[in-house]
């Protein structure tokens, strides 16, 4: 994982409630264990025609939404079952950070745990970013405004003019803000662990 501090970008939204996991990566391309062309896969059945051509209609293939790194969703964001495959898909599409109103909890932590970032606004800090979009980028007028999310502050910042705070937990923040996953984080202290083993050790 690549440490987060900021992420400066305009974005496109896809701003259907209820999004599930299945709609961000079909089952049928689960069978893989790595993340190597997932990004070309997220949304596939609503990206693609029945002839495997690209939906024009659909958001990721608007012109505006070209090199955005984030995604503005719709309520409920990522329901369904759990796939880790889900945020390798969105990573692999460029996405780095998803703002909904609401997250699903398990989609939430697997986004977390793999350096996607999940930013939760009111709902109507989201339905002025969805309409903005469906004014402008998905008409073919151009891109969206820029957004800017920092990490350290916790604030999305829109447009240089409105901000807004989104919650992370401490540890949540300490892994994005430094690179690291779970793991990573147990393995750095693994001279305390061996430690304290050895102290229980010696009592016992």
């Amino acid at each position: 994982m690549q440490p987060i501090t900021s992420i400066t970008s305009h974005y496109f939204a896809i701003s259907s409630d209820n999004v599930d996991t299945d709609q961000i990566i079909p089952a049928r391309f689960l069978k893989v264990t790595d993340k190597e062309g997932l990004g070309a896969l997220a949304f596939h059945d609503r990206r693609y025609k029945s002839d495997g051509s690209p939906d024009a209609a659909f958001p990721i293939n608007a012109p505006a939404a070209a090199g955005a790194e984030i995604l503005v969703a719709g309520h409920n964001f990522g329901c369904g079952s759990s796939r880790e495959h889900a945020p390798w898909a969105l990573l692999g599409a460029g996405v780095r950070a998803v703002i909904s109103s609401e997250f699903a909890d398990i989609f939430r932590n697997n986004a977390l745990k793999n350096g996607l970032l999940p930013v939760q606004v009111p709902p109507e800090i989201l339905h002025r970013l969805t309409h903005a979009w469906d004014q402008q980028g998905a008409s073919g007028g151009g891109r969206t405004g820029q957004l800017v999310i920092d990490v350290p502050s916790q604030i999305l910042t829109i447009d240089a003019i409105t901000s807004v705070g989104f919650p992370l937990g401490a540890f949540e923040k300490h892994c994005l803000l430094n690179g690291v996953d779970q793991l990573d984080f147990l393995l750095a202290a693994s001279d305390e662990i061996n430690a304290f083993e050895n102290a229980c050790e010696v009592v016992a």
